[in-house]
């Protein structure tokens, strides 16, 4: 946008019956939205935001600093006053003077303000300056805010983030100029679309408001998502147990068993064939079962983690084993998977069951010590009012998990697809991660709370043992070979978090793989693509900073150095035939049912 579009575009050319038809377009479109917002539902206080505890420690603490040094409060306050001044006096001058130019060109490194006029338009320049300087003396506040508790300022600086967020100018239309210069340049039409955008999210979300990330129509699960060639062989009420067809003449006598979070599905896995895990792997000649979870409701209310865990992952081993006619299978666990994983072998162990022959671990916390950029809502005060939600409806619905791991990259899966949807009027893109990302699945009530109480909380499994199935399990009881993945910026399982559960471990065989990236795109990262690198240290003696500061980056995937040590784990080979016998008479076609509920 040139600092002169204001005047011009939009204003010649303008369709008489274009504005006719929206005009028809938003009398509906406001029939619906209000038609939407009757029915939806109430979301609970306590799930909104924190206590106002934490609030009114800060604003002790900040008393408290007032108290003891006046003067630096009063310099805060007085330059904020003065520098907001300064700014305002100079817009008035530019506009008085009649002219567009900004004073000082300062670039600002934020993709928010890409736009010229946020540097050439003095209105936008403003408002731009004002928003960094509103935000730097927020987070000024929260530093100097006396003594609070490390865990009450972490909060505190995260809540305070959130808030300065929602409130950059990006996010409403007087304040956008991309927005509006759509907005001139379509004669209206892109606010008119991005209404329908709203009202449709709305819609499809009982009156929710859930930004839709990607085009719900570039895919369907089956046809261009999740298409390796497999088999449902078995099923119960937990999940359905997917075995692959192989892709080579032989394959490794021991079956490699995945098991991925139920908390989405099981095809982040398995998306498009040129980033799938899943078909890689057939293709360097593992024998792969994939377990895909039940999708729950408001019927599996009383289904716990013990539940998870016999039903669940002992059940599909046992499966997989009578299968393919061997004492043991690999084993995979993704995020949650991997700490229910983890859970399940050390009852195994207790038991002297040695089924499981090798563990790998995909962004996997055991030690709920330091919970990372996730632990902002695991205090009582969000999961108690998660509690209270559960009691009535006898599941976390997939909403809450949706919005929370959202929030934790709140600029890119919150404002900007809002911006891009509601503001531009922009249908989402056709991005199978984005697709997947939305494809989120509910929690039983009491596993959910079982998991945010006694491991997330509690820490039971990294200290004094978790009670599950009859037994008290320990991260030290887990002693078979074990592969490790943890991804450098993952904002749902910090990495160190990740290190530090590994270690402790009963194995003496452990290795451990730090992967750039994040969460997703750190594991789900093909070699072909040659995107990002990973780093590996043998000494697993350090703590986690001494372990990164020492470690070796390689470029490229880490799937090729499991892969190199998988193989040797994994048996001899044999002819690709004599494995299995139930692909003939399966229950149906992988991707299976479950996957669609």
């Amino acid at each position: 946008m040139t600092t002169n579009s204001w005047d011009s575009e939009g204003q010649d050319g303008a369709d008489p019956s274009l504005l006719a038809k929206n005009l028809e377009r938003i009398e509906a479109l406001t029939q619906r939205l209000l038609s939407v917002t009757k029915t939806r539902r109430e979301t609970p206080q306590s799930l909104q935001g924190p206590s106002f505890d934490l609030f009114a420690a800060a604003m002790g603490a900040n008393v408290a600093q007032m108290i003891q040094d006046p003067s630096a409060l009063l310099e805060q306050q007085v330059e904020f006053w003065a520098s907001s001044l300064d700014r305002f006096v100079q817009l008035q001058s530019q506009i008085a003077k009649g002219g567009f130019a900004v004073a000082e060109d300062d670039t600002v490194e934020d993709s928010r303000f890409s736009n010229d006029a946020w540097t050439q338009n003095p209105y936008f320049n403003a408002v731009m300056r004002q928003f960094l300087a509103n935000a730097h003396i927020i987070k000024q506040a929260v530093k100097a805010a006396g003594k609070l508790p490390e865990k009450d300022r972490s909060r505190l600086e995260y809540f305070s983030q959130q808030i300065i967020d929602l409130m950059a100018p990006t996010n409403f239309l007087a304040t956008n100029p991309d927005a509006l210069e759509r907005a001139l340049a379509t004669q209206g039409q892109s606010l008119v679309d991005g209404l329908e955008n709203l009202v449709s999210d709305l819609e499809d979300n009982d009156g929710d408001l859930v930004v839709t990330l990607a085009d719900p129509n570039a895919f369907t699960v089956g046809k261009n998502l999740a298409t390796t060639p497999g088999k449902v062989v078995f099923r119960n009420k937990m999940f359905e147990l997917i075995q692959y067809s192989p892709a080579t003449d032989a394959v490794y006598e021991v079956p490699l068993l995945i098991f991925p979070p139920w908390i989405n599905k099981y095809y982040i896995l398995d998306l498009k064939p040129k980033n799938s895990l899943i078909k890689w792997a057939v293709e360097q000649g593992y024998s792969v079962f994939v377990v895909s979870w039940v999708n729950p409701d408001a019927s599996y209310a009383d289904v716990g983690l013990a539940d998870y865990v016999e039903d669940g992952f002992l059940t599909a081993i046992e499966q997989v084993k009578s299968i393919c006619k061997v004492p043991h299978v690999n084993a995979v666990g993704y995020c949650i998977a991997g700490t229910t994983l983890a859970i399940a072998m050390g009852l195994l162990a207790k038991r002297g069951d040695v089924s499981v022959r090798t563990a790998t671990f995909l962004t996997t916390m055991t030690d709920f010590s330091d919970q990372g950029e996730i632990g902002v809502f695991l205090y009582d005060d969000f999961v108690d009012g998660l509690e209270d939600e559960i009691a009535k409806t006898g599941m976390m619905s997939s909403v809450y998990m949706f919005r929370t791991f959202s929030f934790l990259r709140s600029n890119d899966l919150i404002y900007k697809p809002a911006i891009n949807s509601y503001m531009m009027g922009k249908r989402p893109p056709a991005f199978d991660l984005l697709y997947w990302n939305g494809d989120s699945t509910n929690l039983p009530g009491k596993m959910a709370i079982e998991y945010l109480r006694d491991l997330c909380q509690a820490d039971n499994l990294a200290t004094s043992g978790l009670d599950i199935a009859g037994e008290v399990v320990k991260l030290g009881d887990v002693q078979t070979p074990v592969f490790a993945v943890a991804c450098e910026t993952d904002h749902i399982t910090a990495w160190k978090s990740s290190y530090r559960g590994m270690v402790r471990l009963g194995t003496d065989d452990l290795t451990f793989v730090l992967a750039q990236s994040g969460h997703i795109a750190g594991i789900v990262n093909p070699p072909r693509l040659g995107k990002y690198g990973h780093y590996t240290n043998s000494d697993m003696s350090l703590n986690a900073d001494d372990w990164r500061s020492s470690a070796q980056a390689h470029d490229g995937s880490w799937w090729g150095r499991w892969d190199a040590w998988l193989a040797p784990q994994s048996g001899p080979k044999i002819a690709a035939t004599s494995v299995g016998e139930r692909l003939e008479d399966a229950i149906c076609d992988a991707p299976g049912t479950y996957v669609h509920l």
